[in-house]
């Protein structure tokens, strides 16, 4: 009986990897057909799935090292090849040369985050992240293809495959962002949290592309505005 709980506590945060994986697959498939929104959901779907796995793991005691292996791989499926396929059928097509040498270095950066993540964390989880996440800029690029294609403007094709190489670059970095896989629940700061919280719901509520671009635009830009003002202060 025991033998049969390990085994699914096993297998369940392995299964969903293997949905992320598929809605990465499936995205790229409709990136191809040019069904733009539902590649670009699809990848924010994979973001879910991707979140749920590694703390199923940690949560049922099945953390491995096939798992970790092979959600990294998954990664660079859902979060590297489908971002990559919906921002150069989307617009970068259009750039030529330019076009594909800022899709290959999203997917390039891409790696070289993953890898750099898995040789510097290893089983220990971090208090902050070195660079933005893969998983943060696949759903940031995804989802201003749907923001542009909602308010489509002269030249934004340049603005998103600007976006992407900023964003590709950032992935390397050394600029450090908030985690929130460890968050302080410190009694001071729960009436804060809570309050930040119901605010960005009830945006996204109100307007869901505009309100997820906003949060993920957020994150994406504190990090250097963080570092910027930090040497500021130092000076």
């Amino acid at each position: 009986m025991k033998k049969n709980k390990k085994s699914i506590a096993y297998i369940f945060p392995n299964l969903l990897t293997s949905a992320s994986v598929f809605s990465g697959v499936y995205s790229i498939i409709n990136s191809i057909n040019h069904e733009y929104k539902t590649a670009a959901w699809l990848i924010f779907i994979a973001l879910i799935f991707d979140g749920l796995d590694g703390r199923v793991a940690r949560l049922t005691n099945s953390c491995s090292r096939f798992g970790l292996e092979y959600d990294s791989l998954a990664d660079i499926v859902s979060f590297g090849m489908a971002p990559a396929v919906l921002l150069y059928q989307f617009a970068a097509h259009d750039y030529g040369r330019v076009g594909i040498v800022a899709t290959a270095l999203y997917v390039i950066f891409g790696a070289i985050r993953l890898a750099r993540f898995n040789i510097t964390s290893q089983d220990i989880e971090p208090s902050v992240f070195i660079g933005v996440p893969i998983p943060t800029a696949a759903v940031f690029v995804s989802l201003l293809t749907l923001f542009f294609q909602k308010y489509n403007f002269d030249n934004s094709g340049i603005v998103l495959i600007s976006a992407s190489i900023v964003v590709a670059l950032l992935m390397v970095s050394n600029i450090r962002y908030p985690s929130f896989k460890k968050l302080d629940t410190q009694k001071q700061y729960n009436r804060k949290i809570l309050i930040y919280i119901t605010m960005m719901f009830l945006t996204i509520f109100i307007w869901p592309i505009e309100g997820i671009v906003l949060l993920f635009s957020v994150y994406i830009f504190y990090g250097p505005v963080r570092t910027v003002y930090n040497l500021l202060r130092k000076r």
